[in-house]
C-alpha cells in the first residue's frame, strides 16, 4: 500500500493522489517514500519453528539463558522461527541474530527478556554492564570500510538511481553501500542573527546545507568536541549520507534499487563506500518484552529488510530501538515506555536512526515517558514516521520544560523524512549537535501539551531551531480545543512561553533573533489550529490535499476507524488514531484488523 509521492500512475485513484501530491510541494522537498519491507513483500509470516526454548529450562529467569537461546539461533535454518516460551529469560549477555530467521516470544505480556545487571528504574548510570539484549546484524558494531571508497566523478542528482564513480571495481549487485558527502570541508564561518536586538560578532561553522555546533569564538557549553564529534554518527565530516542497495554495476556506473534522496556533488568529494561486513537481511524480533538493557534494548547493526514487531520495551539506557548503518528496517506495533532515567545525553531515546540508516518505517507504535521519543543522527533519508502515538517526552529533573516531540534531528545531516498521521505534543527540529533539513510534516495532530506533565515551559506545537531549513507543514491540526488560553499564534524574539509556531529560534540562546533562512525556506499551508479555530495558507497555495504521501489506500491496522484520521480542511478535524485508542483502553498492543476496536478517546486535552 506504500507508494512514491511522484510514483507511476497505476489507476484513477492513484492518479488523483499522485497529481495532488506533485502539486502540493516542490520536488526538492519530497522523495520516494517506500520504506520498510514494502519492496520485498512486507514482514513475512513464518510458521516453521526450528526450536522452542523454554524459560523453565533456565529457572524462569533465575539462570543465564543467553547461551541456550544463541545456540538455538545458530542452529536455526533460514526462514524459520526460534520460539521462546512464556516466562522470563535472563540475558546478561546479548544474543545476536545474524541470518534470516525470526526470534519470537509467546506475547509481550508473557515472554520477558531481562537484564539483571543493567538499567535500573529511576536511576542514572550506576556502574551497570553496558550491553543490549538483542542485536540484529553481523556483529555488535559494523561500519563502512574506508579503504573501499570511490569518488563520484559526476554529480549525484536527487531522484537519479545511478551514479558514476572513479572505479566500479569491488561493487556488485545486491550489496548495501554507503553514499555520503563531505559537508564539513565545504563549510565556512557564517554570521549568526542578532542577539538582544544587536549584531553579534559570533559565527558558526556551516555549509550551504549543514550546520555544526562549532562557534567562533568558542562556546564551551554549546560546542561539540571537534574533531572527535565529526565521527560520532558518520564518517569524518560526512553527515549527509544514505545507505543504498546496488541493483547493478556496469563499468563505473552503479545503479541502485531506489533513487537518491538528495544531491551528492563532486565538489564535496562525495563517495561510495562498501561495508566491512555483509548486511543481515530478513531477520525479525516479535511478540516479547525487553527490560533492563543498558546499551540500547534492541539494536539493528548493518541490517536490511529486518523488523521489530509487537515488543514491549521499558527501563533501558541508550535507545529502546537503535537502527545503525541499516536499510529498510520496519518498526511497528511496539510499546516503548518508561525509560530508566529520562535525562538528555543519549541515555533515554525511544527510537534512534543513526549512521546513514535509510528508508526506515516507524509505524503504529506507542511511545511515552522517555526523554526523546525519536531521534535521527546523520541518517533517515527516505524514512517515514507515521500513525504513532508519541507523548510525554520529558526531562526528569525539569519536568516543566517541554522536550522535542516527533522529529528527525539531534545531529547534523538528517534529511527527507516524512511525518504523517502521528499524534505528539509537538514537532521540532533541534540543533543540539547540528541541523536537519528537508522534512515534511503532513496530517499530524500536534497538541502543544503533554498527557501527564502540566508544565508549559517552551510550549509549542511546531518549532524549528536555527538551521532547520526547507521544512514543509501541510494539513496538520495544531493545539487542543478549548486549551489555548494565553497562547500566541507565532512567536518572535522575545520568544513567548506558549506559541503555535516557533520558527527559527535557538533553544540555547533565547535572546537570539529568528534564523532568516528558516523563515525564508519554511513552507506551510492547510494547517488548522485551535487558537484561531481556522485554517491558514501562508506559503502553500490553497488546494485539496491527498489522503497520504506514502499510502495508496487505508492501512489495515485502522480496522473500522476512519482514515485519514486528521482532516484539517474538514468539518471534523480529528477522529481516532488506533495507537492512541489502544493506549487509552489499556490494551497497547494491536488487535486483529477488523476485530473489536478500543473506543475512541473522549478527552483530547489531558493535563496533569
Amino acid at each position: 500500500m506504500h507508494k512514491s509521492i511522484l510514483g507511476s500512475v497505476l489507476g484513477f485513484g492513484l492518479l488523483v493522489s499522485t497529481i495532488a501530491s506533485a502539486q502540493l510541494l516542490p520536488a526538492d522537498r519530497t522523495t520516494t517514500w517506500n520504506p520498510g519491507l514494502n519492496s520485498v513483500g512486507g514482514i513475512p509470516s513464518r510458521t516453521t519453528i526450528c526450536a522452542t526454548v523454554n524459560a523453565s529450562t533456565y529457572g524462569n529467569g533465575s539462570q543465564e539463558a543467553s547461551s541456550g537461546i544463541q545456540t538455538a539461533i545458530n542452529a536455526c535454518p533460514v526462514g524459520q522461527v526460534v520460539q521462546l516460551s512464556a516466562g522470563t529469560f535472563t540475558l546478561n549477555n546479548f544474543v545476536i541474530i545474524s541470518k534470516a530467521i525470526t526470534l519470537r516470544g509467546a506475547g509481550p505480556a508473557l515472554t520477558i527478556l531481562q537484564k539483571t545487571n543493567g538499567a535500573v528504574a529511576n536511576q542514572d548510570h550506576h556502574g551497570e554492564d553496558a550491553q543490549p539484549l538483542v542485536i540484529v546484524g553481523p556483529n555488535r558494531s559494523s561500519g563502512p570500510n574506508n579503504a573501499t571508497s570511490s569518488n563520484l566523478t559526476v554529480n549525484g542528482a536527487k531522484g537519479s538511481t545511478s551514479i558514476t564513480v572513479t572505479s566500479g571495481s569491488g561493487f556488485a549487485a545486491g550489496q548495501f553501500v554507503l553514499l555520503d558527502s563531505n559537508e564539513y570541508n565545504a563549510g565556512a564561518w557564517t554570521a549568526l542573527p542578532n542577539r538582544n536586538g544587536a549584531p553579534t560578532n559570533e559565527t558558526i561553522w556551516a555549509s550551504d546545507r549543514a550546520v555544526y555546533q562549532l562557534h567562533n569564538p568558542a562556546e564551551a557549553i554549546l560546542d561539540d568536541p571537534f574533531p572527535d564529534s565529526l565521527v560520532w554518527f558518520s564518517r569524518s565530516g560526512r553527515p549527509i549520507a544514505e545507505v543504498k542497495k546496488i541493483a547493478s554495476v556496469s563499468g563505473n556506473v552503479v545503479t541502485f534499487t531506489t533513487p537518491l534522496h538528495i544531491d551528492y556533488p563532486v565538489s564535496k568529494t562525495s563517495q561510495l563506500t562498501r561495508y566491512t561486513d555483509t548486511h543481515v537481511q530478513n531477520a525479525g524480533v516479535e511478540n516479547l518484552k525487553m527490560t533492563g538493557a543498558s546499551d540500547g534494548s534492541l539494536r539493528f547493526e548493518a541490517s536490511a529488510f529486518s523488523w521489530a514487531k509487537n515488543i514491549d520495551i521499558s527501563v533501558w539506557y541508550g535507545e529502546g530501538i537503535a537502527i545503525n548503518n541499516s536499510f529498510g528496517i520496519e518498526v511497528r506495533e511496539n510499546y516503548i515506555h518508561d525509560a530508566a532515567y529520562a535525562s538528555p545525553g543519549g541515555i533515554a531515546y525511544a527510537i534512534s536512526m543513526a549512521n546513514a540508516a535509510s528508508e526506515v518505517l516507524v509505524e503504529d507504535n506507542i511511545i511515552l515517558k522517555t526523554n526523546k521519543v525519536i531521534v535521527a543522527r546523520c541518517s533517515a533519508a527516505g524514512s517515514v514516521v507515521a500513525y504513532n502515538y508519541m507523548d510525554d517526552g520529558y526531562i526528569v529533573y525539569n519536568v516543566d520544560f517541554q522536550e522535542v516531540g516527533i522529529n528527525a534531528s539531534h545531529m547534523v545531516g538528517s534529511h527527507h523524512v516524512l511525518f504523517e498521521g502521528n499524534e505528539s505534543f509537538n514537532y521540532d527540529s533541534d540543533n543540539t549537535h547540528g541541523n536537519a533539513i528537508y522534512m515534511t510534516v503532513f496530517r499530524n495532530h500536534l497538541t502543544g501539551v503533554r498527557r501527564d506533565f502540566a508544565g508549559t515551559g517552551a510550549a509549542r506545537t511546531i518549532g524549528l531551531n536555527y538551521g532547520s531549513w526547507w521544512h514543509s507543514f501541510v494539513g496538520n491540526v495544531l493545539g487542543v480545543s478549548g486549551g489555548m488560553s494565553g497562547w500566541q499564534y507565532e512567536g518572535h524574539y522575545p520568544w513567548p512561553d506558549k506559541a503555535v509556531w516557533l520558527l527559527g529560534y535557538q533553544s540555547s540562546e533565547w535572546e537570539q533573533d529568528a534564523d532568516p533562512k528558516v523563515l525564508s525556506t519554511v513552507l506551510r499551508g492547510g494547517n488548522y489550529d485551535y487558537l484561531t479555530n481556522s485554517v491558514h495558507w501562508e506559503s502553500v497555495t490553497q488546494q485539496a490535499i491527498p489522503n497520504s504521501l506514502y499510502l495508496t489506500a487505508k492501512p489495515a491496522f485502522f480496522g473500522s476507524y476512519t482514515w485519514p484520521w486528521v482532516d484539517a480542511l474538514g468539518t471534523t478535524q480529528l477522529r481516532t488514531l488506533p495507537a492512541r485508542a489502544r493506549y487509552d483502553a489499556g490494551t497497547p498492543f494491536a488487535v486483529a484488523p477488523g476485530g473489536p476496536q478500543p473506543s475512541p478517546p473522549t478527552n483530547l486535552l489531558i493535563i496533569g
